[in-house]
This record gives structure tokens, sequence and C-alpha cells, in this order.
């Protein structure tokens, strides 16, 4: 289920004003694959990913009469995730701090349809391969941006990190990938005859 920021904001205030139980299940049907992502980059369990994710919106009914002063629900709920799971690493590992280097991303929808953009099987495959290169905190930030819609500055206060760093280690993933993309474009020009070159 999609669902554009106006959508989120009714159903928000639905879900605090009048209990609605279809706009508490329409929140969850469009956020739970992306915070189940989310969750996973911190716990690499795919059982208590679905759990915590549950834990959050079972905390969300609990509270939803407090959602009227949450200004940015999509962060509000990324930000629950990323503690639920934190709170879940500390009682397993003795309160040993949890480091963004460790983090185990899985990049799915992005560039889901390459026809559509109409590049090659090679190099969809190539950019993809890219993506997956990128050390864990810059694919985060990379997957949260291009791939989960969050604005720098929402990326930036949940990750703990400066905007600027935010905005260092996107242009680290984007030079990337444009060196990739770049490569690919080079060795798939059509030779010029006489050139030379098709020997």
């Amino acid at each position: 289920m999609k669902l554009s920021d106006t959508d989120i904001a009714n159903f928000q205030h639905q879900l605090c004003t009048a209990d609605d139980q279809q706009a508490y299940k329409g929140l969850y049907l469009h956020f739970q694959p992306w915070l189940y992502q989310f969750a996973y980059s911190y716990i690499k369990s795919h059982e208590l990913a679905e759990e915590i994710v549950s834990d959050v919106f079972i905390r969300v009914w609990e509270k939803r009469k407090q959602l009227s002063g949450v200004a940015n629900l999509r962060l509000y709920l990324y930000v629950s995730t990323k503690n639920f799971s934190l709170n879940y690493l500390q009682k397993i590992r003795k309160n040993r701090a949890f480091q963004l280097e460790e983090l185990s991303v899985e990049i799915s929808s992005l560039y889901a349809d390459p026809e559509q953009l109409m590049i090659t099987r090679q190099m969809y495959d190539r950019v993809s391969f890219a993506v997956n290169q990128l050390p864990p905190r810059c694919k985060m930030i990379f997957k949260l941006v291009k791939e989960d819609g969050l604005k720098y500055r929402e990326v930036a206060e949940l990750l703990d990190l400066s905007v600027k760093t935010v905005e260092a280690q996107m242009s680290m993933a984007i030079r990337k990938l444009a060196n990739t993309i770049r490569f690919e474009s080079h060795r798939s020009l059509p030779l010029r005859p006489g050139s030379g070159a098709e020997k």
C-alpha cells in the first residue's frame, strides 16, 4: 500500500482523534515493509525484525491519542524501530554499543524495473553490485534517502549524524554509482567505422 504524505497525515489524524482501525491498518501496511528492512539491518533476524515492527505498531495503537503531537510520523516510526532494535541488542550483548558499520543493509526496490529506466540488464546488475559494495553506513544512508524517501535532516536525526555527514555519504554513493554507469556506457558505445578500434 502506497500512501502520499497527505494520506499519512489524514490517517494519523483519524487514528488519534477517532480510534480509526482502518487508518491504523493503512499506516501499518504502508510502513511495515520499510520498517521491517530497517529493523533487520540492526537485528539480522527476519523473525525478530517482524516482531519488532509489530511491537512498534502495538505501541502506536496504545499511544494513539498522543500522535497529535507528532509532527513527523515517518521519522517517529523509524526512531521507534531503531530504539526497539537497539534495546533488543543491548539485552543480548550485555551493553556493548552498536556501531553503524555493523548494519546489514538490503536494497530491495531500487532500480526494480530496469526496462522502465531504459537500462540494460548488465548495467542494472552493475549498479546493484555497486550499491551493495558501499560501506554499511553509506549504504544505509543511501537506502533511507533513495529507497525509503527520507530527507537528509531526517536521516541525520535518525542515525545521530550531522546533516553534513549525510550529504558527504550521499555524494560518495552517487559518485561511485556514476562511475559505474559511466564505465558501463563507455563499454557499450558503438564503435565508429574506420576508427581502427574494431581490429
